[in-house]
């Protein structure tokens, strides 16, 4: 597996984010459904992770929004096929290092009550619960999270990875 920075705006990359939607619209109500649109993703302040198996085939996505103070991470998603090998776990691992090299060291983000296996990948990384940030209010279908990113080569949380 490669993991590198891309355009979202690639038809292959376009259906993972498809397929995101596709499985969390029916999950929640609109309200409750706070996914980003290519427009958002396409700004300079989005970076947008791509993880490719060996033929190159989009096997993954996911995304850090930076904002002030924090980077906020979006689309998180690996085609079921591919999960099980490391994939998201990688693209997580990937994006905090991006953003460490950037001077970003908190990591923010929301997922669904009803995503169990996103749950426990976040714990698995070292994200914490924590109430609303940013423009989110509070949503009993919405856990929000975040991590703290160590310095490069200090002590701090554990690697996701």
């Amino acid at each position: 597996m490669r993991i590198a920075l891309e355009r979202p705006d690639q038809p292959e990359v376009l259906a993972l984010v498809d397929a995101l939607d596709a499985y969390q619209k029916p999950l929640y109500p609109a309200e409750s459904f706070h996914g980003i649109d290519l427009p958002t993703m396409l700004r300079p302040n989005v970076l947008f992770a791509v993880v490719r198996d060996a033929t190159g085939a989009a096997l993954g996505c996911g995304a850090a929004v930076l904002q002030e103070g924090f980077a906020e991470l979006k689309r998180m998603y690996v085609r079921p096929e591919a999960r099980g090998r490391g994939a998201a776990l990688r693209v997580i691992a990937f994006l905090e290092q991006e953003l460490v090299a950037r001077g970003v060291h908190l990591v923010r983000l929301e997922t669904g009550t009803l995503q169990p296996e996103a749950l426990g990948l976040y714990a698995r990384c070292g994200f914490v619960r924590r109430g609303p940030f940013g423009g989110y209010g509070p949503d009993p279908l919405s856990v929000f999270m975040e991590k703290t990113l160590p310095p490069p080569g200090g002590p701090g949380a554990p690697a996701c990875g």
